[in-house]
């Protein structure tokens, strides 16, 4: 077809404006269209209870915007991460997070994402890590499983969520600080659910997960934890022992928090922070989490991002020692 003089004109028209369209539809974030939020787990899990905690209140205060939870399960979250890493970086995608799982993922597999290139907004929990044992069991302390897993090398078992899960690095963490030098046998269930069942069961000796995952069966009797691996004793289960208390200097568990895609332009950057740090001061949101069960643990923008670089250089070195995935 002819170019017309009317239509060049047009054409270049259309060109010209588009910046200034683009730079419009930015200065309008987030009131666009809805924020998507990844959650790279099922429904119901402590990521997706965490995620949907904290967005009614972080709507609060972020003006204009609204949220949508999208579950994207796959791949212990691997394919909700890409997801998000992979989505345009204009502020209307996000994702929930689970380390050490986002950093172990690229150390040991093969990822579409690159850990330290996402933009990290807020952390929200950390949920430390425990060791359980059924009420009638005879070990009663961290001590008794050290002693019985020397007695006995590779029989005593235990159950975590998963090759490379935060439990199963809390066992490996757990069996190098006790001197423990031949491995307890590990069985890998797909999440909390079975693992509590094997436990409750009689079919695995030791249940490791996060502290937040036990309080129904603590509460309700049914097991006894022996050791958190936390700083101090969380609040809600006062009577359960961290590990340094018993002489072994370890911290681990969960921080489930969010991340960007990479290359956020940094005025959505400073807003998503400012607005995710007066959502997690907000008392009301602070009194809903006492009551969810979920252990605060606040870092906001570089304060989180650091963590992180942290936790990829120690989990790269703990693989150059004992590579997670031999089990």
């Amino acid at each position: 077809m002819p170019v017309t003089r009317r239509g060049l004109a047009a054409a270049t028209a259309a060109v010209l404006a588009a910046p200034a369209l683009s730079r419009a539809q930015g200065s309008d974030w987030p009131t666009g269209r809805p924020i998507e939020v990844i959650v790279p787990y099922p429904p119901g899990g402590g990521v997706d209870s965490m995620t949907r905690a904290v967005l009614p209140v972080l709507q609060k205060h972020l003006p204009g915007s609204r949220f949508v939870v999208v579950n994207r399960a796959g791949a212990g979250g691997q394919i909700g991460w890409e997801a998000a890493f992979n989505a345009a970086p204009d502020g209307y995608t996000l994702a929930a997070t689970s380390v050490p799982a986002l950093v172990t993922y690229p150390i040991e597999r093969q990822t579409r994402y690159r850990t330290l290139e996402f933009s990290y907004i807020a952390n929200v929990v950390d949920d430390p890590g425990g060791l359980f044992v059924t009420a009638d069991s005879p070990l009663r302390s961290l001590a008794d499983v050290v002693a019985a897993a020397k007695a006995r090398p590779g029989t005593l078992s235990y159950g975590s969520t998963g090759i490379g899960s935060d439990d199963h690095l809390l066992a490996i963490a757990f069996e190098e600080a006790a001197g423990i030098t031949t491995p307890m046998n590990h069985a890998p269930f797909n999440g909390m659910a079975p693992e509590a069942t094997a436990l409750l069961g009689g079919h695995i000796d030791i249940g490791i997960f996060n502290m937040s995952e036990s309080l129904a069966l603590l509460r309700d009797g049914k097991i006894r934890g022996l050791g958190q691996a936390a700083a101090r004793r969380w609040a809600q289960t006062p009577e359960v022992p961290t590990f340094r208390e018993q002489g072994l200097d370890v911290i681990s568990g969960a921080q489930r928090g969010f991340v960007g895609p990479p290359r956020l332009p940094a005025d959505i950057q400073a807003r998503l922070e400012e607005a995710f740090a007066k959502a997690l001061a907000d008392p009301q949101f602070v009194q809903d989490a006492e009551r969810l069960g979920l252990p605060l643990a606040p870092q906001v923008g570089a304060a989180y991002r650091a963590e992180i670089e942290k936790a990829d250089r120690d989990l790269r070195a703990l693989w150059q020692r004992r590579p997670w995935r031999e089990g």
